[in-house]
């Protein structure tokens, strides 16, 4: 088999703010921003590292009926606003410089960088509260 992970999703509470978040303060690109009015005017917008074409993250709108029941939509949008909804992890070569220049876009950082075990580590979440971590890796001993 030759499968690939070609997209992931994140919940977002507004398309347009997140499009905004991840284009205009990270530095991702436009993959996809596709709206289907045969579908309810469903939009399907990607994004993603520039320079790494293959992978892309969808910002979902949370939908609500028939998809999905009022109650569970707001479920949705709670544990999305907490954080608690996925997790997207980047590395960078320089944490630091990386960390200087996302703070000065208006990136408000949770934690910012610190040595871990694993790499030299920090986090921020998007405007929907999702989680994201940049990661710049320590060589590993073979």
């Amino acid at each position: 088999m030759s499968m690939k992970i070609a997209n992931a999703q994140l919940w977002v509470h507004d398309q347009n703010a997140a499009l905004d978040f991840y284009v205009n303060k990270i530095g991702f690109e436009v993959r996809q921003d596709i709206t289907m009015a045969e579908l309810g005017d469903f939009r399907w917008l990607t994004v993603g590292p520039v320079g790494q074409p293959e992978v892309s993250i969808t910002l979902m709108a949370v939908p609500g009926e028939p998809v999905m029941a009022e109650q569970t939509r707001e479920q949705v949008l709670d544990l999305t606003s907490k954080g608690f909804a996925g997790t997207v992890f980047l590395t960078t070569d320089d944490v630091d410089t990386d960390y200087a220049q996302l703070t000065a876009r208006g990136v408000e950082f949770v934690e910012k960088p610190e040595d871990r075990p694993y790499g030299r580590d920090c986090g921020f979440r998007d405007p929907s509260g999702n989680h994201l971590r940049l990661t710049q890796l320590f060589p590993m001993d073979a």
